[in-house]
């Protein structure tokens, strides 16, 4: 029996590998855009920072690179965090794909999606969220502003009304979470 303040003893019959990890993440999803034709650059496997500058930063990038004429993909790995100021219901993907699609809409193929690699996505079954450039005026249409999601932490109810909630189910792993901005040409 193993009490919570023992140390853990070693064990001669066990072994532990490591089958995975963020930057493992990233290189499939870079090698799964470039088999999609997309040029493709990993910008980071450690995204550390608000998940609203994750999604306004993929949201610049998306801009500047507007009238590219070749399909590209980046890609960021790691972990975000969402400062809680309302009651709402969402995670940091949700809120990553809705803070990018304030600053992607209306640009034409152009999409933003995050998800935790474990399936979850703060307490709620999605595991992150897609945008893209039609979703503000999707939401508009319903009377949803983005601002007002964001404010109340209310990503999932938002994303649910416009199909942008990715749901997966427990995947077994967990190797952080995965967030990508699609420029398809």
């Amino acid at each position: 029996t193993l009490l919570a303040s023992e140390t853990p003893k070693v064990l001669d019959n066990v072994e532990t590998h490591i089958t995975g990890s963020v930057r493992q993440l990233c290189s499939s999803a870079k090698e799964t855009c470039l088999a999609l034709g997309y040029e493709t650059i990993v910008l980071t496997a450690n995204l550390c920072c608000t998940a609203r500058d994750a999604g306004s930063f993929l949201a610049s990038i998306a801009q500047y690179h507007s009238d590219t004429k070749h399909s590209l993909a980046f890609i960021a790995g790691g972990e975000t965090v969402v400062h809680l100021t309302g009651k709402g219901k969402g995670g940091r993907n949700q809120e990553i794909a809705l803070s990018a699609a304030k600053g992607i809409a209306g640009l034409p193929a152009t999409a933003v999606f995050s998800f935790g690699s474990d399936g979850t996505d703060g307490p709620t079954d999605a595991a992150g969220g897609y945008c893209d450039g039609q979703t503000c005026a999707l939401l508009a249409q319903e009377g949803i502003m983005i601002d007002d999601v964001l404010a109340n932490n209310d990503a999932y109810p938002a994303l649910e009304k416009c199909n942008g909630l990715i749901v997966t189910g427990p995947t077994g792993t967990n190797v952080n979470d995965l967030t990508v901005l699609l420029i398809k040409r």
